[in-house]
């Protein structure tokens, strides 16, 4: 039987974003997309990713499509913010100093 799934849900995430965290993370964010039909995530305070944290990112946005929800990000780190702008990626992820987030 699958969960119901309602509303929107806000997930800070704490720690880096890297190849160290990517597992635990990439659980995290799974199981909060599926529980809410949209998913902000509040990345204000990770100091470091790397391109496994940046894979996590692209996971929710295409788990979010495929399941018909939305996923975006809402605060961005300046390590997130320079991450995001270096792959050239603002259009999908969002930055709060440019452009918003595309949805899904």
């Amino acid at each position: 039987m699958s969960k119901a799934t309602t509303g929107c849900q806000r997930l800070a995430i704490v720690d880096d974003m890297t190849i160290y965290n990517a597992a635990a993370q990439k659980q995290t964010l799974i199981e909060a997309l599926c529980g809410c039909d949209e998913l902000e995530l509040d990345l204000s305070t990770v100091g470091e990713i790397d391109t496994a944290g940046f894979q996590l990112l692209i996971l929710v946005k295409r788990e979010a499509r495929r399941l018909g929800k939305q996923a975006r990000i809402v605060a961005h780190s300046p390590v997130v913010r320079e991450t995001v702008d270096f792959f050239n990626m603002a259009a999908d992820f969002g930055d709060p100093m440019l452009i918003p987030a595309q949805e899904g």
